[in-house]
């Protein structure tokens, strides 16, 4: 009997795809700060994930190896973010204390999805061994 392991950790590993994506994009915002003119971005995780999780449930795989792999393409899901603050003067909006929190929020968020990855991975390892 086969386990798949695909199946089983597919969502998680897409999902931590999708958070450390974010953080280069939050990891841009920040080192633009000061650049005249830049606009902040963000990643929604939510709409990414649902992205993610919809081509999953399509059955869709590469045939080809000078295929993309579309479930990896997520760069449609950066967008320019709403700025929470008028704008400075240089047409920059990106607001430094809002992206240190939002970053912080993302690693705390991959380091949780790699604890629950690693419970799983510990409970078939366990399964496997016959509990010992």
């Amino acid at each position: 009997m086969a386990i798949g392991f695909d199946k089983g950790f597919q969502l998680h590993t897409q999902g931590m795809l999708i958070r450390s994506q974010r953080s280069e994009v939050i990891a841009s915002n920040i080192a633009n700060a000061d650049t005249p003119g830049y606009k902040a971005k963000g990643l929604d995780f939510k709409q990414a994930f649902a992205q993610a999780a919809s081509k999953q449930q399509m059955g869709m795989s590469r045939t080809n190896d000078k295929h993309f792999d579309v479930r990896t393409q997520l760069n449609n899901s950066v967008d320019f973010r709403v700025p929470n603050q008028p704008d400075t003067g240089d047409g920059n909006t990106v607001d430094v204390q809002v992206e240190r929190n939002l970053f912080l929020k993302n690693s705390m968020e991959y380091q949780a999805s790699i604890q629950f990855l690693d419970g799983k991975i510990k409970a078939m390892k366990k399964v496997i061994s016959g509990g010992q």
